[in-house]
């Protein structure tokens, strides 16, 4: 049987975890739906509320969800948390090239729509944050400088590198994408908050745009 054609479980099991959608995880998660709403929407409708959120939600906003029941509701609140603290054990690291990154951007992979986010550096180079600036339609994302550099001022942070995904599937900068970065990196000399890359991520991998586009960047 192609792998495409298996369960979500079964594709862990084939070793495809880091392949299955933000649905396919939850529906790993639920492990099953109730009468008349398959676990396979149920997910659906989990993964609408959790994509409009930058924080962890609250159990009455997921218990508004019909069907999901307040065990499974704290399953998936217990998930999220675990997550979060494996990745604040990421930040204790200091970042010394852009694959290093990817535990912590592997949330951009598989979006069906295009997210611009912010990863503040401190002095050391590692992650005080990561910011999602904006989220567009499937093949674009608007981003002006002041929304990019003020998680940065907030955050005191000392320089960041952008990052941002292509729901198609490739990984290859647009001109716009190249334009943008140079706006920004110019922006970030002025505060003196330098841009030290720009990643450009999909389902097939990532491209840096310091090392194959380092003109840009000026």
């Amino acid at each position: 049987m192609e792998k495409e054609n298996l369960l979500p479980r079964e594709r862990i099991l084939a070793g495809d975890l880091h392949k299955l959608t933000v649905e396919e995880l939850l529906c790993v998660i639920l492990g099953r739906g109730m009468p008349g709403k398959s676990v396979f929407v149920l997910a659906e409708e989990i993964a609408r509320v959790l994509e409009k959120k930058s924080r962890m939600p609250a159990m009455d906003e997921l218990l508004q969800i019909r069907g999901l029941g307040q065990a499974k509701a704290a399953q998936i609140l217990a998930c999220l948390e675990l997550s979060g603290r494996f990745m604040l054990g990421m930040q204790d690291k200091a970042v010394c090239s852009p694959s290093e990154l990817m535990p912590q951007l592997a949330f951009l992979k598989h979006s069906s729509q295009e997210n611009m986010v912010v990863i503040t550096l401190n002095g050391g180079n590692k992650v005080i944050q990561i910011h999602r600036i904006t989220i567009g339609t499937a093949n674009s994302t608007q981003a002006h400088p002041r929304e990019i550099f003020a998680p940065a001022i907030e955050d005191r942070a000392v320089a960041i590198v952008l990052a941002h995904n292509h729901p198609s599937g490739s990984h290859e900068p647009s001109m716009e994408d190249l334009r943008l970065t140079q706006r920004l990196c110019e922006s970030g000399r002025l505060l003196q908050i330098p841009v030290l890359d720009h990643l450009v991520i999909s389902s097939s991998g990532f491209t840096s745009l310091k090392n194959d586009y380092g003109e840009y960047f000026g």
